[in-house]
């Protein structure tokens, strides 16, 4: 009995292109997985952030600080390098990290948290003031000329905030609490 002819490509062609069309999906999952996981690759570029008060970021504290900042931070065993900022990056910030960067800013307005009664944490000589957000704090450098935050994501460990107490603590002077 002859085969009919119904206009369809072959069975086997049509196999064939399920099976290439499948491993194209696989490979390109796995290239993606593993760019992703590369260290030191930027996340999209450089960091956006949104502008806070910061009315002393121009201070000669500040222009103090900002450079003496280490290139990178060590954060659970990882090296965090220095991350660029979007423009207009605000001033006196500085950033490490991707995806989830960390994120210092001198010269900030006094917190309104800082109270006689806030509970304050003193690292490396350093008062800090930890304020709690949704997945990320920011500790305030309260004993110093100018407020200084840095925020932190809750997966940070605590290695960058003794890298930056340790900073602080060498090129700003202590100061009395100013509530």
């Amino acid at each position: 009995m002859p085969e009919l002819q119904s206009g369809a490509p072959p069975r086997r062609l049509i196999v064939l292109a399920a099976v290439l069309a499948v491993a194209l999906a696989v490979g390109v999952a796995v290239l993606s997985i593993v760019n992703r996981s590369q260290p030191g690759q930027p996340d999209n570029g450089p960091l956006a952030l949104v502008p806070v008060p910061a009315s002393q970021a121009d201070s000669p504290e500040c222009a103090t600080l900002v450079p003496a900042l280490p290139a990178q931070l060590i954060s659970n065993g990882a090296t965090l390098d220095r991350r660029e900022i979007a423009e207009p990056a605000p001033p006196a910030t500085v950033a490490w990290g991707a995806p989830d960067a960390i994120v210092l800013r001198c010269g900030l307005d006094r917190p309104p948290e800082l109270t006689q009664t806030a509970q304050l944490r003193v690292v490396s000589g350093v008062q800090w003031l930890p304020v709690e957000g949704q997945g990320a704090s920011t500790w305030y450098v309260v004993d110093r000329n100018v407020y200084i935050g840095l925020t932190v994501p809750d997966s940070a460990g605590t290695g960058p905030l003794q890298q930056v107490s340790d900073t602080v603590a060498a090129t700003l002077k202590p100061v009395p609490l100013r509530f």
